[in-house]
C-alpha cells in the first residue's frame, strides 16, 4: 500500500470516528460538517482507485 493510499483510508477512519463522536454529543452541526468530509474522502478514494469499506459508520 502507498502513502497515499494508507493517508486516505487513515484520515477516512479519523473521520468516520469524529462522525461517530458528534452524533454521541448530539452535535448536529459537527455531524453534517464530517458527512460532508467524509463524502469527499470518499469520492477522492473512488477517483484514485482505493478501495472504501464502510468502517463503522
Amino acid at each position: 500500500m502507498d502513502a497515499f493510499t494508507a493517508g486516505l483510508l487513515q484520515r477516512i477512519k479519523a473521520t468516520e470516528s469524529d462522525l461517530t463522536r458528534a452524533r454521541d454529543e448530539g452535535d448536529d452541526f459537527l455531524v453534517d460538517v464530517e458527512l460532508a468530509e467524509l463524502d469527499d474522502l470518499r469520492r477522492l478514494a473512488a477517483e484514485h482507485g482505493v478501495e472504501v469499506g464502510v468502517f463503522g459508520v
